[in-house]
């Protein structure tokens, strides 16, 4: 790949999580940036990313990021936590091309928060992660913060289960765990997790303000291609691509869930790491 192609308005959005989580930055992108077709691959095969060693994780990466450079991306999404604390550095060091990762946003919360206590729900990788503490003890030193790992709920997302009552206990002894009487924003730091909160809002209420990142991502992503002169040309015609490495089903049903069900310009397909 060249610096000319990188520069070309003509390429794509690349975007990477390791499921179906980062549709909900998709979303956001979407909305921000109508005009900019977009490619997506769901490695919901290898999910959750959260339990991985740091090698297995920057390894699906670089598999994700080259296949979506093959594809023609010119910018590439990492819409998720996990692979962002443990690989993105890695990732800006071997391509030549602008990334855009994703963190808890746990510095928002903490300089807003009132009571000066907030909850985070993370997977058990970004809660480890030298990046995630960093930031932690940087802009926390006066704010409660209370952490869980989110064990199960991201393989109960992939496995179609939404919508279980299974589920929703599962949730509410995350919740019971993080949410305490002081708490007043709860940080969600994995990208599965905005999917559950019309379910988190009639466990917790609406008093706890709910933060996740995606807004800020769409934003960033629109900042960088602004920058580099990338934004698309409005009469490009847009397609949006959608690949899992598992099978397509609970991607569909998650896009519906988005509310992009009558969305004619969106493509499904498998895509296989042994292709």
């Amino acid at each position: 790949m060249t610096d000319a192609f990188f520069m070309s308005n003509r390429g794509v959005i690349g975007i990477f999580d390791s499921g179906v989580g980062g549709l909900t930055i998709w979303k956001e992108i979407t909305r921000l940036l109508p005009d900019e077709s977009i490619y997506y691959i769901a490695d919901s095969a290898n999910a959750p990313y959260g339990t991985k060693s740091p090698n297995e994780i920057i390894d699906l990466s670089i598999t994700n990021t080259q296949k979506l450079i093959d594809l023609g991306a010119k910018i590439i999404v990492v819409a998720c936590n996990t692979a962002t604390t443990q690989a993105i550095d890695v990732l800006r060091d071997k391509f030549e091309i602008p990334f855009v990762g994703i963190e808890p946003a746990i510095k928002p919360a903490a300089l807003a928060s009132k009571t000066r206590s907030i909850g985070v729900l993370a997977t058990y990788g970004t809660l480890e992660s030298e990046h995630f503490n960093t930031t932690k003890d940087k802009f926390t030193q006066d704010v409660e913060v209370v952490t869980r790992v989110g064990e199960g709920l991201v393989t109960a997302i992939e496995n179609g289960q939404l919508h279980t009552s299974k589920l929703k206990v599962l949730l509410k002894e995350h919740l019971d765990f993080l949410i305490h009487p002081k708490t007043d924003h709860l940080v969600l730091g994995c990208t599965h997790y905005p999917l559950l909160i019309p379910i988190i809002q009639k466990i917790i209420g609406d008093k706890i303000i709910i933060v996740d990142s995606g807004v800020a991502v769409a934003m960033q992503t629109k900042r960088i291609l602004e920058s580099n002169n990338l934004l698309a040309d409005q009469e490009q015609e847009v397609k949006h691509q959608l690949y899992s490495t598992k099978d397509i089903t609970i991607m569909k049903e998650i896009v519906n869930e988005l509310g992009f069900a009558n969305q004619k310009n969106i493509t499904y397909s498998s895509l296989y790491q042994s292709e």
